[in-house]
């Protein structure tokens, strides 16, 4: 029987990917209860390929005993599109299925930054602006209360 594919999410972090497994469902059953990977094999090994562009790259394998687990992979090249496949394995299974590839961007510092700088020049704005229409306000420019004198009229 071929394990996978597992199910695979990832999302960006700063130079890196957090890449989150839920393994392959089974279909083995036991007194009616459908049994997971772990409840067969006790301990699963995962591979995962990261792909740029130009190449791809193997990471070592790594054992699992989760059913669902996160991974980082870490000192990646910000703002470079990568993608991750992940295939299982078990020690008396060595028949998988990869899971489809996804791709995301690695975060950067200015990335991040610019958000912050986003969300920090709106509130300096909307500070201004508040500022402004209460000294015209006060100024009498706007919202009066009084009505003008019966010369100015």
């Amino acid at each position: 029987a071929f394990l996978g594919p597992p199910e695979v999410n990832i999302s960006s972090c700063l130079n890196c990917i957090n890449v989150t497994i839920k393994l392959p469902t089974s279909y083995f059953r036991k007194n009616e209860k459908l049994l997971s990977l772990i409840d067969i094999y006790k301990e699963l090994e995962y591979a995962i390929t990261l792909k740029t562009h130009d190449r791809e790259h193997k990471r070592p394998h790594e054992t699992t005993t989760e059913e669902i687990f996160t991974t980082v992979i870490e000192d990646l090249y910000p703002n470079r599109n990568y993608c991750v496949s992940v295939m299982v394995t078990a020690s008396l299974n060595k028949h998988s299925i990869p899971s489809a590839w996804k791709c995301i961007a690695a975060d950067s510092v200015t990335q991040q930054d610019y958000h912050t700088v986003t969300i920090t020049g709106a509130v300096c704005f909307s500070l201004m602006l508040a500022g402004a229409l209460k000294c015209m306000h006060a100024g009498g420019y706007i919202l009066q209360k009084k009505s003008l004198p019966r010369t100015l009229v």
